[in-house]
C-alpha cells in the first residue's frame, strides 16, 4: 500500500480505541439543565464555584455563547441514534455534516474553525497533516466555501496531525480552547470548553467531544465523579477518565 494511502488510512481508524475505555452503564450526574433554549454558559455550577472571566470575541469568550440543542440525544452522521447514549449531558448545536468526516480531532478542529470564521479572521485558519502539508483558507469567503474547506481539512488532517501542530499547554495555565490530545492510531481528541474556580482556587472544567463514526459534538459526563458531573476537577491524577477514553494528564495543548 502506497505511504499516502496507508496513512489516509491510518487516520481515518485515528478515534478506534479498545473496548475497555467505554462506560456504558447509566451515569447520573448531581447537576441539571432545565428545558428551554440554553447555551454552555448556562449549564450549573457546582455550589461555591464562579466562572472564569475571558475577554470579549476570545475563543474562550465565544465556546460558552455556543447554543446547545434541546434535543440531548446524539445523533450520527447519517441520522442514525449513537448507540451510547451515556456519554453525554448535552449537544451542542453545531454541524455534524453528511459525511463521516467530523469525527474526534475534527470536532476539535470544527470548533477552532467556526470561531476563526466567526471573527472573520481568515488567515489564521490552517491546519497541517501528518506529512506536514498546510491547509489554509482562500477566497471567497463564503460559508459554502468554508464548509467544502473544512471537508478537504477533515479528510486529510487527524489527532496524530493536530498534536503535532499544536502547542504543550500547562494544567495551572488552562483555559477554554485548550485540547486534550492522543495523536496516533489509535488517538482521539476533546475540547476544554468552559472553566471555573472556588475560593480556594480549584477549577473545574467541561469537556466536549465528537467520535466515531461522525457525530454530533456533546459535552460529556463525568464517570469518575458524578457528584461533579459533567465539571470535571483538575488535580494530581496521572489518568484523566471521561466515558469512552482515558487521556493522560500530559497530553493538554493549546493552540
Amino acid at each position: 500500500m502506497p505511504f499516502k494511502y496507508h496513512l489516509i488510512w491510518l487516520l481515518f481508524i485515528s478515534c478506534q480505541q479498545g473496548p475497555e475505555n467505554k462506560i456504558n452503564r447509566v451515569l447520573s450526574p448531581s447537576i441539571s439543565l432545565e428545558p428551554g433554549d440554553h447555551k454552555i454558559a448556562d449549564i450549573p455550577l457546582p455550589p461555591g464555584f464562579t466562572r472564569v472571566s475571558y475577554p470579549q470575541n476570545s475563543f474562550a469568550d465565544w465556546l460558552r455563547k455556543i447554543n446547545i440543542k434541546k434535543d440531548k440525544n446524539v445523533y450520527l452522521y447519517n441520522g442514525r441514534f449513537k448507540n451510547n447514549q451515556q456519554a453525554q449531558f448535552a449537544v451542542l448545536d453545531i454541524s455534524i455534516g453528511d459525511r463521516d468526516l467530523q469525527q474526534c480531532a475534527d470536532a476539535v478542529m470544527r470548533l477552532r474553525a467556526e470561531y476563526l470564521y466567526d471573527q472573520k479572521k481568515f488567515d489564521a485558519l490552517k491546519f497541517t497533516d501528518y506529512e506536514g502539508g498546510i491547509y489554509t483558507f482562500q477566497p471567497p469567503y463564503t460559508r459554502v466555501h468554508f464548509d467544502s474547506y473544512l471537508q478537504t481539512v477533515f479528510g486529510m488532517c487527524g489527532s496524530a496531525s493536530l498534536a503535532r501542530q499544536m502547542n504543550l499547554q500547562n494544567w495551572q495555565s488552562v483555559k477554554p480552547g485548550d485540547v486534550l490530545i492522543r495523536g496516533g492510531f489509535p488517538g482521539h481528541a476533546v475540547t476544554i470548553m468552559d472553566l471555573a474556580r472556588n475560593e480556594n482556587g480549584d477549577i473545574i472544567y467541561l469537556l466536549s467531544q465528537s467520535y466515531m463514526p461522525a457525530q454530533s459534538i456533546h459535552i460529556l459526563n463525568n464517570p469518575a465523579h458524578e457528584s461533579l458531573s459533567p465539571w470535571y476537577r483538575v488535580n494530581d491524577d496521572a489518568l484523566i477518565r471521561t466515558p469512552e477514553y482515558t487521556f493522560k494528564r500530559e497530553e493538554l495543548k493549546q493552540w
